[in-house]
């Protein structure tokens, strides 16, 4: 976004709102810094953490119906 186009619009709202917007500001600029002090931090997976949610069929590596009229 424009800095102009902030700017217009900060200056058609009344001084009390302007004072929010300052302040919101602040805590976007406070956020901002306090991300770029701690890295987020990605999990790893551990080995079989996943154990369980899965089932494979019995018949997982027969040939499929659809597929007949191709072999």
């Amino acid at each position: 976004m424009d800095n102009r186009l902030l700017y217009s619009k900060l200056e058609s709202l009344p001084e009390h709102m302007r004072a929010e917007v300052a302040d919101f500001i602040d805590f976007l600029v406070t956020k901002a810094q306090k991300n770029r002090e701690r890295p987020q931090q990605q999990k790893v997976p551990k080995f079989g953490s996943a154990k369980g949610m899965f089932k494979m069929r019995d018949d997982f590596d027969e040939p499929l119906e659809d597929f007949k009229e191709y072999t």
